[in-house]
């Protein structure tokens, strides 16, 4: 019997966290996140991650688990997600996957099969130096040349993802993506996509980066620098953190750090867009309004035939 699965995506500041914890309360549910800027401890304003009282309110799972300098690959969330997912089943409850990192999500509902090689950390290191010397969109242009489908699938700013992905055609020469295979997930799927009009959602997320802002998002970062977590952290590619590091630099001031936050965050909706697509026959939409939990519970409830 494949385990049951609701699953909420939907693009940043949409609403997804209160409208979760809503149906979760109402269903018996558990949260398990697949937004890979939540796994880090420390780094809370920045990543609009569920409040201490939010989570008081439904249990959530795999958000601060590791530390900033701690690197969390698909494959360590992969593991950690089916194996939250069987005790939440175990214990007679729902789970409930939620997130905006499109890749996360996928390699849960579609079971993906990441390639198993391990690290070499010398070849590693020898394109980190290419990295260096060629910058990251160099690197990311050198990757689409031997796959170009591993290439489009992966931001140019990522550069730790471009490394693996070269570092596997290196190792193997097989493409990247051709060894990224799909399997047969152990869940029965209920995908539901949460959308507001652009226009609105630009909105929000002004409205949100102002209020982290507000909130001490660059005493938060500074924090986090003189605790002796290093700039160039993975971690801190997500969005606002790396605008605050520069801003703290020198490099610019604080007014410019909000404005291309703001501006980095609409182009990431538009990534997040092509992830889940609209038109997507496997994801039922809502647009979110007053009455969107209540007709998310009843989508639940007769998906999966609960009382």
């Amino acid at each position: 019997m494949r385990l049951p699965l609701v699953v909420i995506v939907g693009p940043t500041a949409v609403g997804k966290t209160e409208l979760t914890i809503q149906l979760a309360e109402r269903l018996g549910g558990e949260i398990v996140s697949a937004d890979s800027r939540l796994f880090y401890r420390r780094m809370d304003i920045g990543t609009a991650k569920p409040t201490p009282e939010e989570r008081g309110r439904v249990p959530h799972h795999l958000i601060d688990v590791a530390d900033p300098d701690e690197t969390w690959s698909l494959t360590l969330f992969q593991r950690a997600a089916r194996q939250a997912i069987a005790e939440i089943h175990a214990h007679g409850r729902l789970s409930i996957l939620v997130g905006g990192t499109g890749q996360y999500v996928r390699a849960i509902t579609e079971g993906w099969q990441v390639p198993p090689q391990k690290p070499d950390h010398r070849l590693r290191e020898r394109l980190e130096v290419w990295a260096e010397q060629i910058g990251n969109k160099g690197l990311h242009e050198r990757l689409a040349v031997v796959d170009a489908e591993a290439a489009a699938k992966i931001d140019h700013r990522n550069l730790r993802r471009t490394i693996r992905a070269l570092e596997v055609v290196l190792r193997t020469g097989r493409r990247f993506s051709a060894q990224r295979r799909r399997g047969e997930p152990p869940y029965e799927v209920l995908q539901i996509g949460l959308n507001r009009p652009r226009s609105e959602l630009y909105q929000r997320i002004d409205a949100r980066i102002e209020a982290m802002f507000a909130a001490g998002l660059v005493n938060e970062v500074r924090g986090l620098l003189e605790a002796g977590y290093a700039p160039d952290l993975p971690s801190f590619s997500a969005i606002g953190y790396r605008q605050v590091i520069d801003h703290l630099r020198g490099e610019y001031s604080l007014e410019e750090a909000v404005r291309r936050m703001k501006r980095l965050t609409r182009q990431f909706v538009r990534r997040q867009a092509n992830w889940f697509k609209a038109d997507d026959p496997q994801i039922h939409w809502f647009r979110v309004g007053v009455d969107t939990v209540d007709e998310l519970e009843k989508l639940v409830r007769g998906t999966f035939a609960l009382a």
